[in-house]
């Protein structure tokens, strides 16, 4: 993948997951708010249609601030890939004001184990510079971890 590191913000880990049950909780209303939003903070609303065109809203309670994020899948592969963005909304509505594109990358790092990559692609440098600001890392970090051990947690 051609990345470019002054619109793209990119995050590697190795989670003790199987990347089957990580893109699961992607995939699966039931499991995302459980992770994706860095604690305190939590999902309080969750739509999730995972296929080309099929929408990815989330709404977050931020410190009592509810903050919608509206989009839609642009790539689904089973188990592998996840691409979607708040560049469009439900039957490809552009939206007012996009901020990224997210790619989201599993792969079997062995024993168990999965090679999780997040990606946010940015239309500017601003705008990722603006996310950088927010606690790009360590947000998508604090994610991954709890994404990690929710995952684990199904396991027992």
């Amino acid at each position: 993948m051609n990345l470019d590191p002054s619109l793209d913000l990119v995050l590697e880990r190795t989670l003790n997951a199987p990347k089957d049950l990580l893109f699961q909780c992607w995939t699966q209303e039931r499991h995302l708010p459980h992770f994706f939003v860095p604690r305190p903070h939590s999902v309080t609303h969750c739509k999730l249609d995972p296929r080309v065109g099929g929408v990815f809203e989330t709404t977050f309670n931020v410190d009592g601030t509810e903050m919608q994020n509206n989009g839609v899948y642009l790539e689904v592969i089973e188990n592998e890939k996840l691409v979607f963005t708040d560049g469009y909304t439900e039957g490809w509505k552009p939206a007012p004001d996009p901020f990224m594109t997210a790619i989201v990358l599993f792969e079997d790092a062995g024993g168990g184990r999965t090679k999780y990559t997040a990606i946010a692609r940015h239309r500017s440098t601003e705008k990722a510079e603006t996310h950088k600001a927010m606690g790009f890392f360590d947000g998508w970090g604090t994610v991954a971890t709890q994404l990690e051990d929710y995952a684990r947690g199904l396991m027992e």
